[in-house]
C-alpha cells in the first residue's frame, strides 16, 4: 500500500513541533504497518473548520491521478472538524481508490468503525464550536473589566502589568484633540 500523510495545525501561535510530531507519529505507523510514504501535504496555520486550505485541495486534487492509496492523518481531526466537509471529501477519496486511515485512532473496516468516525468526527466539531465560544466569552469577560484581548493596541492607552487599559498621559491628549 501506497500513501501520502496530511497534517496541519491552525494558527500561527502553534510551533512546527506540532507538524513534525504529527509526521514522525504518522511515519511511524506507516512502518509498523508496511505502508509506503511518497509525500506529505502540509497546512500551516489553516483551521479544519473549513476546506479553504491549499495543500488540502492539492491532496484532493492529486488523488484523482491514483498515485497513492491512502492518506494518513495523525489524528481524524487533522482532516476536518467539520462533519459535512469530513463525509464530502471523505467520498472524493473513496471514488478516487483512497482510504483516510488515522495513526492514533484503531478505527476497524468493519460496521462498528462507521459508527466510531462519525463520533470522532462530531466530537471534533462540537470542540471547535465549544472552544469558540468559550474564547468569546472570555474575550468579552476580558472587555468587560477593561483587559486587552490582543491584537493591535488601542491609541492613547497603554496596557499594565495585569494586562488593564491605562491612559495614556502623553499621547490621550492628541487622541482626545483629533476626535
Amino acid at each position: 500500500m501506497t500513501a501520502i500523510i496530511y497534517a496541519r495545525y491552525s494558527d500561527d501561535s502553534q510551533r512546527e513541533e506540532s507538524i513534525e510530531g504529527q509526521i514522525r507519529e504518522c511515519m511511524d505507523f506507516a512502518n509498523k504497518e508496511g505502508i509506503t510514504v511518497l509525500n506529505t501535504y502540509i497546512d500551516r496555520a489553516y483551521s479544519a473548520k473549513t476546506d479553504a486550505r491549499p495543500e488540502f485541495q492539492k491532496m484532493i486534487e492529486d488523488s484523482k491521478q491514483k498515485l497513492f492509496d491512502a492518506v494518513i492523518v495523525w489524528k481524524l481531526d487533522r482532516f476536518a472538524r467539520n462533519r459535512t466537509d469530513s463525509a464530502v471529501y471523505r467520498s472524493i477519496l473513496r471514488k478516487n481508490g483512497v482510504k483516510v486511515i488515522s495513526a492514533k485512532e484503531n478505527i476497524s473496516d468493519g460496521p462498528e468503525g462507521i459508527i466510531l468516525e462519525a463520533i470522532i468526527e462530531g466530537m471534533s466539531e462540537y470542540y471547535s464550536a465549544d472552544l469558540a465560544v468559550k474564547v468569546l466569552r472570555g474575550m468579552t469577560d476580558n472587555a468587560l473589566k477593561g483587559k486587552f484581548n490582543g491584537g493591535n493596541y488601542t491609541p492613547g492607552y497603554t496596557i499594565d502589568e495585569n494586562k488593564h487599559f491605562k491612559v495614556d498621559p502623553m499621547t490621550a491628549p492628541i487622541i482626545v484633540e483629533v476626535f
